[in-house]
């Protein structure tokens, strides 16, 4: 049976169920609900602290979890990351006081406080630089202004709570995170493993495409289907009018509008955009 480390709160959590559920897997009726055993696909979910679920997948305790990027990196853990998931997007910045500083090569003997020491120190060690990493469990934009640092490391949104603290970002992105798959680097290959990606996988195509079917007229069904090339090639079909074919293919989600407008203008009609519930690409 696969072991699973899913997030049990925080940002990842919601997002994180929801896939697996799209994916075809149980989910847990009550929040407090630690364990859930899936019988019909041979799994178990254990809800964990996002933070601690690299530690339980690198020991071997786990087989697979899912879980941050910047978490999974900061643990050191003996595991490797499997696939993007496509949700819970941060970008992990540098910051220090307006006009302070301008580049990372300014912090060279500084106090940086972060809450992601060891992310922190790895990436200082690979860029030469050298500088005291101050571990903090969180709110750390406060901390320069009390005197425990220089500057902070941290992950940045819309950066309105650093600005409001007197500082800006500086600098080039630390890291750029989602979350991810990461499964034990000793896992045994198994199938409940492949369908497990394949699943996941095929919920992600679902989400980022659409099916969009239109017809066209015949002579100008190459132009057409140069707007609309689908994932392998589009699929043409005769219509009883012999001078129109129908056309089926998947596109990008975000493109949907311009290219309904493109394939109006070209001649195309009858043009109808579907969701697509799950896929196996």
């Amino acid at each position: 049976m696969l072991k699973i480390a899913v997030p049990n709160k925080g940002s990842l959590s919601e997002a994180a169920s929801t896939l697996l559920k799209e994916a075809g897997y149980r989910g847990r009726r009550d929040s407090r609900e630690l364990v859930l055993v899936d019988p019909d696909n041979d799994i178990e979910f254990f809800f964990i602290r996002p933070r601690d679920i690299a530690v339980y997948v690198g020991s071997g305790t786990l087989d697979v979890g899912i879980t941050g990027r910047d978490l999974f990196l900061d643990a050191r853990a003996n595991a490797t990351e499997i696939m993007p998931l496509g949700f819970g997007a941060s970008t992990f910045r540098f910051a220090g006081p307006a006009g302070e500083f301008t580049g990372l090569s300014d912090l060279e003997g500084k106090r940086i406080a972060t809450s992601y020491d060891a992310l922190l120190e790895d990436y200082l060690q690979q860029h030469g630089v050298t500088a005291d990493v101050v571990r903090l469990d969180g709110a750390v934009e406060s901390s320069v202004r009390l005197g425990v640092a220089d500057a902070i490391a941290d992950v940045v949104e819309t950066g309105n709570t650093l600005r409001a603290a007197g500082m800006d970002v500086f600098g080039e992105p630390i890291l750029t995170s989602e979350a991810v798959l990461i499964a034990q680097n000793t896992v045994a290959p198994s199938s409940d493993l492949d369908v497990l990606v394949r699943r996941l996988k095929g919920v992600i195509v679902a989400r980022e495409y659409v099916m969009l079917d239109y017809d066209v007229p015949k002579a100008l069904a190459d132009e057409a289907c140069a707007l609309t090339p689908g994932l392998e090639s589009p699929t043409v079909s005769p219509l009883a009018n012999p001078e129109w074919v129908a056309v089926r293919a998947m596109i990008r989600r975000t493109q949907t509008n311009k290219i309904m407008d493109q394939l109006y203008e070209l001649g195309a009609r009858a043009i109808l955009v579907t969701n697509i519930h799950a896929s196996r690409i």
